[in-house]
């Protein structure tokens, strides 16, 4: 397994968790050292009636976060979706009708009331409204349930043996669903936490953070494919706009920290008290994706990604939305970079129980010779047939045996 995944993932997927310790001491020591930096960053910004909407350094590091993610999808699949639609449909149940609702359940039953008193306080939002600090915290895991994987899974679907062309298909589909059900899911479930949410920061988030690097990555994947080849585009356009996009994140991640380290020195468990309950979601719509999977007769080839893309979030539409509407320095905001924190370990251990349960899913016979599947057969009836006889002896039924003939020997001529 370690083997695989150092093969599978680069050095940068493979330590993302201490990638994201380091930004939080460098957030720290630079919100020490130049507190007026992050400042004055968010506050070069796109203003609708005297309110800032649209942070300018943000909104650039976050679009390059996000396009190498949306030129990599192949949209032409999603055209032969349609010859296998139980996965499909599958995990768009999952990601859409339950996903968000379980997040919301476990973040209100944890954030706030088991761990409400562990995390005092009230955040200042960008509006200038002020709101319970616990609350922030819930706004930021809604934010990542509404927003299911579509960068990272392509791993962990490669990672668990699983079936890439499907995992493919729900990247694109899961983007393109992401237009339509992000904006009206996380209107809703943010107001029933109580959080302000205007309409058209939401709806101009969505625009900025997921439609325009949509659009951006189809037309120069197209381009670039016409112009250069497809060998020329996987080969050297791609592994140039990889550690763009990681700068990009890291960036985000140290501005963030440089905000919230005063936070975080004053609260040291408040990373502990948003995880377990983000840990609790991921390893919740995983089971019962994974159920659901063997109860529909999935092979495991198409069981695993599907699980996977439940369980895993799109972090990087998470931290933009939570930063637009809430501010670089809320707690939503901070609450979606623990689940960059938790990514690698959990999903990891998420991989390593689907290796070990591919026989649930097997199908014994596959490979067998006629010869060898008949013998499988008569041993399992035979354990059958054992096992009813003994149950009858307990019951005093008419015992299961060989028949009057078998038993008096064999017939003398």
């Amino acid at each position: 397994m370690a083997e695989q995944t150092k093969r599978g993932m680069g050095i940068f997927e493979r330590y993302l968790t201490l990638w994201v310790l380091l930004c939080i001491g460098a957030g720290i020591i630079l919100g020490k050292l130049a507190p007026n930096l992050a400042t004055l960053l968010d506050g070069m910004a796109i203003y609708v009636n005297d309110a800032p909407v649209v942070s300018i350094p943000i909104a650039v590091c976050l679009f390059f976060m996000m396009y190498p993610i949306m030129v990599k999808i192949d949209f032409a699949e999603v055209l032969r979706a349609g010859r296998t639609p139980k996965p499909v449909l599958l995990t768009l149940f999952m990601n859409w009708a339950v996903k968000p609702f379980t997040m919301l359940g476990i973040a209100m039953l944890f954030v706030g009331y088991f761990f409400r008193d562990l995390l005092p306080g009230v955040d200042i939002l960008k509006d200038g409204s002020q709101v319970p600090l616990y609350r922030s915290y819930i706004s930021g895991m809604i934010l990542l349930g509404i927003a299911p994987c579509t960068a990272m899974v392509l791993m962990w679907g490669y990672l668990s043996r699983g079936n890439q062309g499907l995992t493919l298909v729900m990247v694109a589909i899961n983007s393109l669903t992401m237009l339509v059900l992000y904006g009206v899911l996380g209107k809703w479930l943010l107001g029933l936490n109580q959080m302000p949410v205007p309409w058209e920061a939401l709806l101009l988030s969505i625009s900025i953070y997921v439609a325009l690097p949509l659009v951006a990555g189809y037309f120069s994947r197209r381009w670039i494919i016409q112009a250069k080849g497809r060998e020329w585009f996987d080969t050297k356009f791609l592994h140039v706009l990889t550690p763009v996009a990681i700068i990009a994140l890291l960036a985000t991640l140290v501005l963030l920290f440089s905000f919230k380290g005063q936070t975080i020195i004053d609260n040291p468990l408040t990373i502990l008290w948003i995880a377990i309950p983000l840990t609790l979601q991921t390893f919740l719509i995983f089971i019962l994706t994974y159920v659901a999977a063997k109860i529909i007769k999935l092979p495991y080839e198409d069981a695993a990604p599907a699980a996977m893309i439940g369980a895993s979030n799109h972090f990087e539409v998470a931290i933009a939305t939570a930063t637009m509407l809430f501010g670089l320095s809320s707690g939503a905001a901070l609450a979606t970079v623990v689940g960059v924190l938790i990514e690698v370990p959990v999903m990891l251990m998420l991989v390593k129980i689907c290796l070990r349960s591919q026989y649930w899913f097997a199908d014994r016979l596959r490979g067998m010779s006629v010869r060898e599947a008949l013998v499988h057969l008569l041993e399992e009836v035979e354990k059958l047939r054992g096992e009813v006889s003994t149950r009858c002896a307990q019951s005093g039924c008419a015992p299961v045996g060989p028949t009057e003939r078998e038993s008096s020997g064999p017939i003398k001529g």
